[in-house]
C-alpha cells in the first residue's frame, strides 16, 4: 500500500483547535503507513507500530475529550449524540481492529487494515459529523436513541442471541443504512402501546444461512432451502426475540398489531422515510443480521397484506414463491450509484434498474459501507459532491486493497479541462457526462459489461 492520507484544506471545519488536532491525527497515521511500506526489517518495525498505535489511540481519546469540551462551551445541542459516535469508535471499532492485530501478531497486512479503517473513519467523521458543529451539515441520525439506551439495546440483543442460539454477535455498525448482505429475510413488526396511540416499527433482517443455523437447528433440521414451516417458526422466534428485548428495556410497546415479510425494496424505502431510533448491524459468526427500530407516527403504507391467523400459510407461501421466481431469473450485474442528488440517483435507477441491480449512496462514506457489505461490479461516481468529492471518494476506494479491482466510471456534469485532467490522473475505468442522452449512457454501460464478458 502506498497510501498517504494528506490533510486537505476542505477538511477544515473552521475551528482552530479541532482542525489542528485533526491534522496531527492524520500525521500519526501517515507515519505508521510509512513503517508498513518498508520492504525490510519488519520485525524491527513491529514494535514501533505497536507503540505508534497506542500513541494514536491515546491522542484520539484526548482529541475527543477536547472536542466535546468545545461543544459544551458553545452550547452545541448535539454533544450527547457526538459523544456516542466517539464512544462507538473507541469501544467497538478499535477493539475489533486490535483483536485482528493481536491474532496476526501485528502483521503488515493487519496494520494496514487498522490504519485504513482508522483513516477512513477519521475522514468521514471530520467531514460529516464534526462539520455539523458549525451548522454547515445536517445530522442524518438526529432521532437516534441516546447513547445509554443504544448500549442497553445492544446488550439485550447480544445476551438473547447467546441465550437462544449460543452465538456471540459482534456489532459491525450502529448506523446501518439498509445495505444488502447475502440472501436476506426482511421481517417487519408494527407494535402499539396500551397506554397511548404511539406506534413503533421493528425490522429484523437475517441472512438466510443464519436462519438455517439458528431456527432451523432449533427445529431439529438441517435445511438447505427456505420452507413454509421454517418461515412460520422464524416469525414466532423473531416475535419472541423482540418481545424479550422490550421486556428487558421495560418498553411500553407490547401489542403486535401487524407483521409482514417484505421485499428488500420496501425495507430500504422504510429506512429512508421514517425516523430511525436505532439501526444496528451485527456479525454473529454464522451470518449478518440487523435490528432496526423506527418511530412510526404514520406507519408504512402499501406493504402488502398483513399476516394473520387466517392467511398466514397463504401469505408465507406467496412470499416464498416470489423469492423463488427472483432467484430463477438470471443474476443481474450490480451497479453502485454515488451521487449527492437524489433526483440523479432515482433517474439513473429508472434507466438501469431493469437490467442491473442498483445500489445507491449519497456520499463517499456511504459508498464505502456498501462496498464492504455488498461488492458491486461497477461504481458510477459523481465528481461534484459536498464534504467528500468524487476524487476523494476514489482515493478512499483505492486505499483499500480489497476494492482495487472494482471498476469506477465517473458520471459527472463537469467537462472543463481542469476537472477532466484531475479525474484522468486518477486512472478511472471511464468518464461520462451527465449531459449525454440517456440512451447513450445506457449503451456505454451495456458495452462496458459486454467487453468485460
Amino acid at each position: 500500500m502506498n497510501t498517504q492520507f494528506v490533510w486537505k484544506e476542505e477538511y477544515n471545519i473552521g475551528v482552530e483547535l479541532i482542525d489542528k488536532e485533526h491534522q496531527e491525527l492524520f500525521q500519526y497515521i501517515n507515519r505508521l503507513f510509512q513503517l508498513t511500506q518498508k520492504k525490510w526489517g519488519w520485525n524491527n518495525s513491529r514494535q514501533s507500530c505497536r507503540k505508534g498505535i497506542e500513541f494514536f489511540k491515546k491522542h484520539a481519546v484526548e482529541h475527543f475529550a477536547d472536542e466535546e469540551a468545545y461543544m459544551i462551551s458553545i452550547g452545541y445541542k448535539g454533544v450527547e449524540q457526538h459523544r456516542r459516535i466517539h464512544e462507538g469508535f473507541l469501544k467497538n471499532t478499535l477493539p475489533a481492529l486490535e483483536q485482528e492485530l493481536k491474532q496476526t501478531d501485528y502483521s503488515p497486512e493487519a496494520v494496514e487494515h487498522f490504519l485504513g479503517v482508522c483513516a477512513g473513519w477519521l475522514i468521514g467523521h471530520t467531514t460529516m459529523d464534526d462539520l455539523s458543529i458549525t451548522g454547515k451539515n445536517d445530522r442524518k441520525w438526529e432521532h437516534l436513541l441516546p447513547g445509554e439506551e443504544q448500549a442497553a439495546l445492544r446488550k439485550a440483543i447480544a445476551q438473547l442471541m447467546y441465550d437462544m442460539f449460543l452465538l456471540r454477535p459482534q456489532m459491525v455498525s450502529d448506523s446501518y443504512r439498509g445495505e444488502k448482505f447475502g440472501k436476506g429475510i426482511y421481517y417487519r413488526m408494527l407494535f402499539g402501546s396500551e397506554q397511548s396511540d404511539k406506534k413503533k416499527e421493528i425490522f429484523l433482517v437475517f441472512e438466510e444461512k443464519l436462519l438455517f443455523c439458528t431456527v432451523g437447528r432449533k427445529m431439529g433440521a438441517n435445511p438447505a432451502r427456505l420452507s413454509n414451516s421454517l418461515l412460520h417458526a422464524a416469525r414466532l422466534t423473531m416475535q419472541r426475540f423482540t418481545k424479550r428485548i422490550q421486556e428487558f428495556l421495560a418498553e411500553e410497546y407490547s401489542k403486535l398489531e401487524e407483521e409482514n415479510f417484505l421485499p428488500y425494496e420496501d425495507f430500504q424505502e422504510a429506512l429512508e422515510n421514517e425516523k430511525l431510533l436505532a439501526s444496528l448491524l451485527f456479525n454473529s459468526g454464522e451470518g449478518y443480521f440487523a435490528y432496526c427500530v423506527l418511530d412510526s407516527h404514520s406507519p408504512q403504507k402499501d406493504l402488502g397484506t398483513p399476516i394473520d391467523a387466517q392467511n398466514a400459510t397463504a401469505e408465507v407461501e406467496k412470499y416464498l414463491n416470489k423469492r423463488e421466481e427472483q432467484e430463477k431469473a438470471a443474476p443481474k450485474r450490480k451497479i453502485l450509484l454515488v451521487d449527492d442528488s437524489l433526483m440523479i440517483r432515482q433517474g439513473m435507477e429508472k434507466l438501469l434498474g431493469k437490467d442491473y441491480e442498483i445500489f445507491q449512496a449519497e456520499s463517499g462514506v456511504a459508498a464505502l459501507n456498501i462496498l464492504r457489505i455488498n461488492r458491486p461490479d461497477l461504481v458510477l461516481l459523481d465528481y461534484d459532491m459536498p464534504i467528500c468529492n468524487g476524487k476523494q471518494t476514489l482515493e478512499l476506494i483505492r486505499s483499500q486493497k480489497d476494492f482495487l479491482d472494482i471498476p469506477v466510471i465517473f458520471l459527472t456534469g463537469r467537462d472543463d479541462a481542469e476537472t477532466v485532467n484531475n479525474v484522468l490522473a486518477l486512472k478511472p475505468t471511464g468518464y461520462m457526462l451527465k449531459s449525454l442522452k440517456q440512451s447513450d449512457i445506457k449503451n456505454r454501460i451495456d458495452a462496458f459489461f459486454e467487453k468485460k464478458n
